[in-house]
């Protein structure tokens, strides 16, 4: 009974229009490629590691996961870009990117750029901006992700890292 009743609610959300969370991506490895991508997005609360919050989308092989690493709360406004093994500061973004390129997968972590947060009523925007390198291209790429309004679930996910 339970069951038939979300269908029907997820039936009715699509029917009045309403979309899942969503993140678009562009990624740019000029002179050669540009890919561009919309994939379901979430957000889930990290536990253990140093706290905050992963967004995440993918799609067959075209991803993107941006970690607000926070002892705190989210806060609404720009964030450092941090690299993954930064392990002394206490708050900022880390960016990664995956995707498929002709027959290939690429992907990159940012370690340049920006990252901006907004957060109201458990709801998170955020844009990405930055560069980073493609190492199985041997180049530079250009990224930019846009999560909009992604509520944050109330399970949790695993945030801790390891080099």
């Amino acid at each position: 009974m339970a069951l038939a009743a979300l269908a029907l609610a997820v039936l009715g959300a699509r029917c009045r229009g309403e979309r899942s969370p969503r993140v678009r991506v562009w990624v740019a490895r000029l002179p050669k490629d540009t890919v561009r991508f919309e994939v379901p997005a979430r957000a889930r609360r990290c536990s253990g590691g140093r706290g905050g919050v992963l967004l995440q989308g993918a799609s067959g092989g075209n991803g993107v996961a941006v970690w607000l690493r926070t002892p705190d709360s989210i806060a609404s406004g720009p964030w450092p870009l941090l690299q993954r093994g930064d392990t002394v500061t206490p708050r900022g973004a880390i960016v990664g990117v995956r995707y498929i390129a002709g027959d290939y997968a690429h992907g990159a972590p940012l370690d340049s750029g920006a990252v901006r947060v907004t957060r109201s009523s458990g709801v998170i925007t955020l844009v990405a901006r930055g560069g980073g390198l493609d190492g199985a291209a041997h180049g530079r790429l250009s990224v930019e992700a846009t999560f909009d309004a992604v509520p944050v679930e109330a399970d949790t996910v695993s945030c801790r890292s390891g080099l």
